[in-house]
């Protein structure tokens, strides 16, 4: 698995750009997803001199409402928009927005590199981030309590991560919420004890655990094959949504450009899954 450690904070001065500056296309939203827009916008701009991309990060929730407000031309979200979502667009431009799927993410679980366990479950993973289970004993771990690092609830991935292994459940009071991936990551890394979450292209400092579905599955890695084969519990796609009032010209091209073989190189380069070939175009 590739691994990458950027702060997203500093996704739109590697750009180039001030969130000043006149950009032709504004792309915000998704952490898990700023390397990777970075990356795209970095790339196209080297083939294309005449059009500029400005990207920045600060969560799914935040792209959201930044796409509401008619402040960014794409949004970038790590879980599909909800239903208020829709609303709010339609209220404010008067159509649903277009969702684009643009990679695939194994969302991984990481754990300090001297941790000695090496897989879990997914009941044993809403037990420790609910609160249940406290200490790695009861895990198959040594005998410690747990360190658990979560993100702000503005984040795509925190929702994913509620709704799909916490089964709708609260975060533990004690969780510790972190800015961004690469800030879980960090933390993980110094922290022998601590556990996180967090997109595949992550995971510089730390080790990923194979996951099981539940108690009595085998443990599955979050390699490719498992993940764009749907065998891995944790997986989903990646998104970019858009006023389909701006779809055309300059932003249209560009989305074109992501879903296709380059744009698709890209993602796996930077540590996610390319699409299969019979989604590019839905």
């Amino acid at each position: 698995m590739k691994t990458l450690l950027v702060n997203s904070l500093v996704a739109t001065a590697a750009l180039g750009l001030t969130t000043s500056s006149r950009a032709d296309i504004t792309v915000k939203g998704s952490d898990t997803m700023v390397i990777l827009a970075q990356k795209w916008a970095e790339v196209y701009m080297g083939k294309n001199a005449g059009t500029k991309i400005q990207v920045t990060g600060g969560g799914t929730g935040t792209g959201f409402a930044a796409l509401q407000n008619q402040t960014t031309d794409l949004c970038d979200a790590s879980r599909k928009i909800k239903a208020k979502e829709i609303e709010a667009c339609i209220k404010a431009f008067g159509k649903r927005p277009t969702e684009y799927k643009v990679a695939i993410d194994g969302l991984s679980i990481y754990v300090n590199a001297d941790n000695p366990l090496k897989e879990i479950s997914r009941p044993q993973l809403e037990g420790i981030f609910t609160g249940k289970i406290k200490n790695w004993s009861a895990v198959g771990g040594p005998d410690a309590p747990i360190t658990v690092y979560s993100r702000e609830n503005s984040s795509g991935t925190y929702e994913f991560f509620k709704e799909h292994v916490l089964q709708g459940k609260d975060f533990a009071a004690s969780s510790q919420t972190m800015p961004g991936t690469a800030a879980v990551l960090q933390a993980v890394a110094k922290d022998k004890n601590g556990i996180g979450y967090g997109g595949a292209a992550y995971g510089a400092g730390a080790k990923h655990l194979a996951v099981k579905a539940d108690d009595n599955s085998p443990a599955i890695e979050p390699t490719e094959e498992n993940v764009v084969g749907q065998k891995y519990p944790i997986w989903r796609y990646l998104f970019i949504y858009v006023n389909p009032a701006l779809d055309k010209g300059e932003v249209a091209a560009y989305l074109k450009w992501l879903r296709s073989d380059d744009g698709q190189t890209i993602v796996k380069d930077v540590g996610y899954f390319p699409l299969p070939a019979s989604l590019r175009e839905k």
